[in-house]
């Protein structure tokens, strides 16, 4: 059956393969980026089932100018993709301030602007799906990676949070944990590098830069194989509520889920004993 799919990000990496697999599909596609001449360029130009929009998803006004396009075009939006983000990588005393907020701007504040916009439209309808795409680092935080994991975590508690206030208006939510994709998260443009310096850490922050770029074109995960999944995700009829996408990501969530059962289990003899005792005077 086809769908009315909103994605953001389309102009690269996962959001290209993302707006192709559906196209081909057969499903109508509003095709969003923050310079909607480059998606146009990406995806082959105009076509009866494609709309391409500007979104910058750090604009509200952005957010709610292409849904109501989405609606005007196709009637309907059926599914929200929140694709688009990007990666401020660093040890966190060398991320500044501003630098943390602009991670938070993109990876949590953007995908609630969209989201906000979609969501009367989905309600209208009494249907929909919200399928938001935030990383292994959303269930473990690494080295390096403390704003974007921060980024990933509220995102994740957001979506979690969120499937509970839509379920009554027939809406699924669905977050997307992926592992390493030959996406192009690791290039200029989509990755930022530390802001300061601070001497303690200059013997890992070098070193440790030239290992991340080097993974970029390495990464094990075939984007356009997750597309499809996605895709597959969104045609269900109970759609996944979490998607471990990768061979890589299923490993590292499972030893979250280990690891965190033990720490609770550590926890039980400390923590499990602190009701309040209506008898202590």
């Amino acid at each position: 059956m086809s769908k009315v799919i909103l994605v953001t990000g389309a102009g690269r990496g996962l959001g290209t393969d993302i707006a192709r697999q559906a196209l081909a599909a057969g499903h109508q596609v509003v095709a969003t980026g923050r310079r909607a001449e480059e998606v146009e360029k990406t995806l082959g130009g105009p076509r009866d089932n494609l709309l391409v929009t500007r979104l910058d998803v750090t604009s509200l006004e952005d957010a709610g100018t292409a849904a109501q396009a989405a609606v005007e075009r196709f009637g309907r939006i059926d599914v929200l993709i929140n694709n688009a983000g990007n990666f401020f990588a660093g040890y966190f005393e060398e991320i500044s301030p501003a630098q943390m907020r602009k991670q938070f701007e993109t990876n949590l504040f953007g995908p609630m602007n969209v989201t906000r916009a979609v969501l009367p439209i989905m309600r209208a309808q009494r249907s929909g799906h919200v399928i938001t795409i935030t990383s292994t680092a959303g269930l473990v935080g690494m080295e390096f990676t403390s704003a974007y994991a921060a980024s990933k975590f509220a995102e994740e508690g957001w979506m979690e949070s969120l499937r509970h206030d839509v379920e009554p208006y027939d809406i699924h939510t669905t977050l997307v944990e992926p592992g390493y994709f030959r996406t192009e998260l690791l290039v200029d443009g989509s990755t930022t590098w530390p802001e300061l310096s601070i001497d303690d850490y200059a013997p890992r922050t070098g070193p440790t830069i030239e290992g991340m770029k080097s993974l970029n074109g390495k990464q094990p995960g075939d984007p356009a194989k997750l597309a499809r999944a996605l895709l597959t995700i969104a045609r269900q009829e109970k759609p996944l509520p979490r998607f471990v996408a990768g061979a890589d990501a299923i490993e590292a969530a499972e030893a979250k889920a280990k690891e965190l059962l033990a720490q609770a289990q550590a926890s039980r003899e400390l923590g499990g004993n602190l009701s309040y005792d209506d008898t202590h005077v």
